[in-house]
């Protein structure tokens, strides 16, 4: 322990290259650098996302925050929302009695 801190100390002290990582830890460090290598899935995923949330500002009455609370509660297209049933749509926040018969109108 006293050893860990001294190489600690004298790598702030004189900024050298010295580490105190284990094989293990850089085993850990190679492994999560390269589970978080696809970004381009969690790219497509928010945009997606972002254009499901656009369609449903579509529906009459539903608005930027609705449309992301509906798409929140897991209703992700316009066909989702127009037949789901009321309970449903009035347990999603932001979203009242009448935006829900406004939605039944439509059926």
């Amino acid at each position: 322990m006293i050893s860990k801190f001294l190489s600690k100390l004298k790598s702030i002290l004189f900024k050298s290259a010295v580490t105190s990582e284990s094989p293990l830890k850089k085993e850990k460090k190679a492994a999560k650098s390269a589970k978080t290598k696809p970004k381009a899935k969690t790219k497509a995923k928010a945009v997606n996302s972002k254009k499901n949330i656009e369609t449903l500002t579509t529906l009459p009455g539903v608005g930027a925050k609705s449309a992301k609370a509906l798409y929140e509660a897991g209703f992700k297209t316009t066909k989702a929302v127009i037949n789901a049933d009321e309970k449903d749509l009035l347990a999603v926040s932001g979203v009242g009695i009448n935006l829900v018969k406004k939605l039944k109108k439509l059926k």
